[in-house]
């Protein structure tokens, strides 16, 4: 996200992430979804042995917000391809 110049310093307001709407769509980009719910979400499952979801979708939306043609964000939605299939495949 860094490479790509997606990565924020400053969280959005506590309200913003609190979204009840999928990817907080309502109230934050795709990117501050990713940086400030997903990955604290996901570290929080793994360091605390906690079950992952069963399956995982991210990647249609992340290619639909994110400008695939840009080699950096390429990468970055690579990766969410990855974290996908690894969820969909341990289900």
């Amino acid at each position: 996200m860094r490479k790509a110049g997606l990565w924020e310093d400053k969280a959005p307001p506590r309200e913003a992430i609190n979204s009840n709407s999928p990817f907080c769509y309502d109230t934050l980009r795709f990117s501050q979804w990713l940086q400030w719910v997903f990955l604290p979400k996901v570290k929080t499952l793994l360091e605390n042995d906690e079950i992952l979801p069963k399956s995982s979708h991210i990647l249609p939306y992340a290619y639909h917000t994110l400008n695939a043609q840009n080699c950096a964000n390429h990468k970055l939605l690579l990766l969410i391809n990855e974290f996908d299939q690894i969820i969909n495949r341990s289900s």
